[in-house]
């Protein structure tokens, strides 16, 4: 089988692409000129074909020829809401159109697009959202939600699954990182007493969830929460396990006031407009940090015949392990 990973250099589909070539399968990794492509670079059976899902032209050229894509490309974090939905949906549409106008559409054989748990919203009491929730909070949200529109416009023309991880963590990942640099720092990045609750998932365990939604036989338009089936972890909690995993407790432990939190994240959005650059931390970000995000992967486990196999307890020890041995720490 030969499949498209768009966002192949990134943290989650780098992870796909490496499971797609262990077990024999062809796939075309799309990377933009400035990725990084030395861990792709150096898998059997992958070609890296250059462009990104903006480009209408190059995205047809990526599909022609495929029997699956994986879709994990995605703006996170972006100068304004035009840029995330430009990237996040434009990009998505591109993709959607090629894959319903291929040569080999009839024998298509799914698009699997990774959403977000922030598509739905949080949760208001701290119970799993139910799949049809559409309350997202932040910019970003709002783009994976219509970009899930996009493909489930598609469904009765080709068959198309949406994935909905929680927190993607693991090797390769520079967002949880900063965290445990904080601690190492000695400062304990607590917000709110840490009260918010959240689900986590293991980068490879997300990948092996992506790849088994390509080769499971359900309805076209099926929709799956990806999480460890260890139930929502407290920010309290999954810091004190970055303390264990490091061997390290913080000598800073003072829980960041909301006011305060407000107030970082509004200078960091002007001196994000003033130097032109996206940032990660914006109010919105921070209004999100203080709410639950809980869901359920039951009916994952269920349809789609998957299991992740690292539990958070675990996987931030492996995560620790790996930023060390590759001088991330």
């Amino acid at each position: 089988m030969k499949v498209l990973v768009t966002g192949a250099s990134g943290l989650l589909g780098s992870h796909v692409a490496e499971q797609l070539s262990s077990r024999g399968d062809r796939v075309r990794a799309l990377v933009r000129r400035s990725s990084k492509r030395s861990h792709l670079q150096s898998l059997p059976n992958v070609e890296l074909f250059e462009g990104s899902v903006e480009q209408v032209d190059r995205v047809a050229e990526a599909v022609d020829g495929v029997d699956a894509i994986v879709h994990c490309a995605g703006l996170v974090k972006a100068r304004s809401n035009d840029e995330f939905f430009s990237v996040n949906v434009g990009g998505t549409s591109n993709l959607v159109q090629a894959a319903r106008t291929g040569s080999r559409s009839s024998s298509f054989k799914r698009f699997v697009h990774v959403s977000s748990l922030e598509a739905c919203g949080p949760s208001p009491d701290g119970s799993p959202v139910p799949a049809d929730q559409e309350a997202p909070v932040t910019a970003y949200g709002r783009s994976k939600l219509s970009a899930e529109k996009v493909v489930l416009s598609a469904k009765t023309e080709i068959p198309v699954t949406l994935l909905r991880p929680g927190a993607i963590y693991g090797p390769r990942d520079g967002e949880i990182l900063q965290a445990f640099k904080a601690i190492e720092r000695g400062l304990l990045p607590l917000i709110d007493e840490g009260r918010a609750m959240g689900m986590w998932i293991y980068a490879t365990d997300c990948a092996s969830a992506c790849i088994r939604a390509i080769d499971a036989d359900v309805a076209s338009g099926s929709t799956y929460f990806v999480d460890d089936g260890c139930g929502p972890l407290s920010q309290r909690q999954m810091l004190a396990d970055a303390e264990r995993a490091l061997g390290r407790r913080a000598f800073v432990r003072q829980s960041l006031p909301v006011p305060l939190l407000m107030a970082v994240a509004r200078g960091l959005e002007v001196a994000g407009r003033l130097a032109n650059r996206p940032v990660m931390l914006t109010r919105e970000k921070a209004n999100m940090l203080l709410q639950h995000w809980v869901c359920s992967s039951e009916n994952t486990r269920k349809d789609l015949g998957w299991e992740p196999k690292v539990p958070w307890s675990e996987g931030v020890e492996l995560a620790v392990r790996w930023y060390r041995a590759h001088g991330w720490l």
